[in-house]
């Protein structure tokens, strides 16, 4: 099973949260990662959020807002959009953890151990202490934080024209939701900020689309736990998250821009899909049903699926075997060989993160330099050409992590079925043993393991008896009949 989605669970009882605790905790063990820190650790994240260096430049006048799921804490991004002529700028205010993490602290050694933080299920295995990811350093509103300001100026067509970013403390006038932010617009009550938000939002949009980028809508499974039931639904992204996505991959490729074009930084790459994965995508969307015209590009068929449909939310989530082989390239003093993020057909950067992802802090730190034309900092040149490695293996956990919760979760679902038939169709056959490979079921939308007495068909439907769903071992196994 794969996954590249966040699942969220609604218990029902207290039998039911505990049961999915205990699998949880049993994962985190397992994998060797806790919620919590060292003692050490949380004294060095105390004082620092005590006594965060605050830049002079005060720019607590823009009306910033945060927009996320309703329950975050930890809240990186504050945005404000406004007019320009017959353009826009963007404000962008980026959380700031080089204000209170110093170079070869507790708090900065641990993230380097961690490289990011761990979702899954609605736990959390975060990066930073709590006292500073969701308190001192997170943008919550009525709140004076230090920040990276980036103000980005866009043209009528959604195309970025001039980047800043500078050391600032800004101040967050709400907390935001994405419901609430989609609510507003469609019911004509949002200010115009949130108005722009949709107008910049579509027109990056169209300026993906006409590069032959694609972002992938991954939808969020979210499950109901009551007592032993189990039972799963998909949840789609809704336009608010798209828009609000995209201002961040705006600022992401004009931190690629400002690095390339001065030949020092940290990009985000991703080589072109390999054909046996595009071949393995096309099995997939027969197996849901999904017509795929023979003539059309992926990144096309990709953009037209709606994942408000069960069938092609799983195919989407199925998209996500094309991001392999993503990784970071770190350079100085000349440009990577391969520097394009093949899916979004583009140069592109991770600095809208910090306080999840390490890569962000430096190359967020890289960018401010080259705005303020001073040297990049010393300490991001020396462990530099490290952060590529460290992402690579937090970004390995991190996957580790998600596929071993959604496997808990998903064997959960089916634990009250082994010996029902499904039908499917067999998606990957093992190299090695023919009679062994992947099955993906469309109702519930699962991915597990089937074995078979001949070769497996490969790409045909197929009724399978479930064999196996255990949630100790969050083992599903199939077999076909």
């Amino acid at each position: 099973m794969s996954s590249s989605r966040v699942v969220r669970v609604h218990a029902r009882d207290e039998v039911a949260a505990r049961s999915l605790r205990e699998g949880i905790d049993a994962i985190q063990t397992q994998l060797k990662v806790s919620p919590g820190f060292a003692p050490d650790v949380e004294d060095a994240a105390r004082r620092a959020a005590e006594s965060p260096r605050l830049p002079d430049l005060d720019r607590t006048d823009i009306p910033f807002v945060t927009i996320d799921p309703a329950s975050s804490q930890d809240l990186d991004q504050a945005l404000y959009i406004e007019r320009d002529g017959q353009g826009y700028v963007v404000h962008y205010a980026i959380a700031d953890v080089a204000a209170f993490v110093q170079p070869g602290d507790p708090v900065d050694r641990v993230s380097h151990e961690r490289g990011e933080t761990l979702y899954g299920a609605d736990s959390k295995v975060p990066l930073h202490p709590t006292v500073l990811s969701e308190g001192a350093a997170s943008l919550l509103p009525d709140q004076v934080r230090p920040a990276l300001l980036w103000t980005i100026r866009v043209d009528e067509t959604g195309e970025g024209t001039d980047i800043h970013v500078e050391r600032a403390r800004v101040r967050s006038t709400a907390k935001l939701d994405y419901f609430g932010v989609q609510n507003a617009i469609d019911e004509g009550t949002a200010d115009d900020a949130l108005a722009l938000l949709k107008e910049v939002g579509e027109l990056r949009l169209q300026r993906e689309a006409a590069r032959g980028g694609i972002s992938l809508p991954l939808p969020e499974q979210e499950v109901e736990v009551t007592g032993d039931h189990w039972s799963l639904e998909f949840r789609s992204m809704i336009p608010a998250e798209t828009w609000n996505a995209q201002i961040s991959m705006l600022t992401g490729f004009a931190a690629a821009s400002l690095m390339v074009y001065a030949r020092v930084g940290l990009l985000r790459t991703l080589p072109p899909p390999q054909a046996r994965d595009l071949q393995r995508l096309h099995r997939v969307a027969r197996a849901l049903h999904i017509d795929w015209p023979a003539e059309q590009l992926y990144p096309d068929f990709i953009r037209g699926l709606d994942s408000r449909k069960p069938a092609e939310a799983a195919l989407i989530t199925a998209c996500a075997r094309l991001l392999r082989g993503s990784g970071y390239v770190a350079f100085d003093g000349e440009t990577p060989a391969e520097p394009v993020h093949a899916a979004l057909a583009s140069e592109y950067a991770h600095v809208t993160a910090p306080l999840r992802r390490l890569g962000d802090r430096y190359a967020g730190e890289i960018c401010v330099a080259l705005c303020a034309g001073t040297d990049v900092p010393p300490w991001v040149r020396q462990r530099l050409h490290d952060v590529p490695e460290l992402m690579q293996e937090g970004g390995r956990r991190a996957a580790q992590y998600e596929a071993a919760v959604l496997n808990l979760v998903e064997a959960g679902i089916l634990q009250h079925h082994v010996g029902e038939s499904f039908e499917g169709v067999v998606t990957d056959v093992d190299e090695q043993d023919d009679t062994r490979g992947t099955l993906i079921v469309q109702e519930p939308a699962v991915e597990a393991r089937v074995t078979s007495s001949g070769p497996l068909p490969l790409g045909t439907e197929v009724a399978a008896r479930l064999t196996q769903a255990d949630v100790r071992s969050r083992t599903v196994t199939f077999e076909l009949i």
